[in-house]
């Protein structure tokens, strides 16, 4: 399958992770350096028809292993700089974020508590009630089948939920397999098990039965449901995402700028999803002057997504011991989910984005970049105020969430 390309990673990222803190304060003049022109950014999970969902994570490889020609050590997207490029300081303690995936990640659990250990976070085991892992009726067993792939999706989740919500409880729900309907029943499990947010790092193209499910499963007022937007750029709206009861969640890619206020730079990722949905209606929020898309636009908010933006990611399902540089619109979600139950508004959404588009001004506006060929049009191309690739923008605080 193809993650056995997995055998080829850049061995460079335990050097940097093993001893040089690259997850602690960073001088004020660091700035990353990025692997080797060889190293490539691939999708976790494959394209699927109607009626089924693919995981949104995409790593990092490299097609030489030795270490004699490596380049120097990078620098890595860890909590604190995490943190330091959103605003996010306190917040609530001990909510918890469901992340729902399908299949298994058999090392789930033990390479959590590497990420954190590195990261200078508190535990967070099954044992200490900080995380808990169920199948999609909300058992802790049987679990799915283990999948690779699926796998390094949710090992993305739970370290993203842990790098935007330090104090944050996680709650993993694996859907028997990535069936929509399965999919969906999982997010049910994860209200009824008292998830303050859930993220859902998946999508698939549109079809008929959207709205049922829409309506029957993503559908949980005082409950967030966050998904990401894709991973393809301009294209037509992925489910559910697509659907005005979530929250659709871009990407953008994230630079140090030591020139900037903020220090950092952002911009629409190239690759970030973002489009018009054939079936959901546009609601009132989203309405726009020469607005070219009649329906409801995807996304609403947004954080980095790029895989070059070097988001660092520990997984060891299928390979020796990983450390990946790992984005996609997957990141971007959780870390969304994560910075929302950090604010501890959660309970005051609805059943839409709304509270996020009546907070305008506590987003940074993503005025750069494109993620496709609209003509120019605010549905592919970052602008003042609301674009479809970036939405309102990014997380300025945690007081707009």
């Amino acid at each position: 399958m193809h993650r056995t390309v997995r055998g080829l990673l850049v061995p460079l990222l335990a050097l940097a992770l093993a001893g040089l803190g690259v997850f602690g304060p960073e001088p004020a003049t660091a700035t990353p350096t990025p692997l080797p022109a060889s190293g490539t950014a691939r999708a976790a999970c494959t394209a699927v028809p109607a009626g089924k969902v693919r995981c949104l994570a995409q790593y990092r490889t490299s097609t030489s292993g030795r270490r004699t020609n490596l380049p120097q050590v990078i620098q890595t997207l860890g909590p604190s700089q995490i943190a330091s490029a959103y605003g996010l300081r306190g917040g609530a303690v001990g909510v918890t974020v469901a992340v729902v995936g399908a299949f298994s990640n058999p090392n789930l659990e033990k390479d959590l508590a590497v990420y954190r250990k590195q990261s200078g976070l508190a535990s967070c085991t099954t044992k200490n009630r900080c995380l808990r892992i169920v199948n999609q009726r909300g058992a802790t067993g049987p679990l799915p089948q283990p999948d690779p792939d699926w796998g390094l999706e949710a090992a993305l989740d739970v370290d993203a939920v842990s790098a935007a919500c330090p104090a944050c409880k996680i709650l993993v729900v694996e859907a028997d397999d990535n069936n929509d309907v399965s999919l969906a029943a999982a997010v049910n499990t994860a209200v009824r098990l008292k998830a303050a947010v859930v993220s859902n790092s998946y999508g698939g193209p549109e079809y008929t039965a959207v709205p049922s499910l829409a309506a029957r499963y993503y559908r949980h007022p005082g409950v967030p449901i966050v998904a990401s937007s894709g991973d393809d750029g301009f294209q037509p709206a992925s489910f559910p995402a697509s659907s005005t009861t979530v929250i659709s969640v871009g990407g953008t890619s994230l630079t140090r700028n030591v020139r900037s206020a903020r220090g950092w730079s952002e911009s629409a990722w190239e690759d970030g999803g973002s489009g018009c949905s054939a079936w959901f209606a546009k609601p009132s929020y989203q309405t726009r002057a020469l607005d070219h898309c009649p329906m409801r636009t995807s996304t609403d908010v947004s954080a980095v997504g790029d895989p070059y933006s070097n988001f660092a990611v520990y997984d060891t399902f299928g390979t020796p011991t990983d450390w990946l540089l790992v984005g996609g619109t997957s990141l971007s979600a959780p870390l969304v989910a994560g910075m929302i139950a950090r604010a501890g508004h959660a309970k005051s959404y609805g059943t839409t984005a709304g509270r996020i588009y009546r907070h305008r001004s506590w987003f940074h506006d993503i005025r750069s970049g494109s993620n496709g060929y609209c003509g120019g049009d605010y549905l592919c191309t970052a602008k003042k105020g609301y674009d479809a690739p970036t939405g309102v923008g990014t997380p300025r605080t945690l007081a707009g969430l």
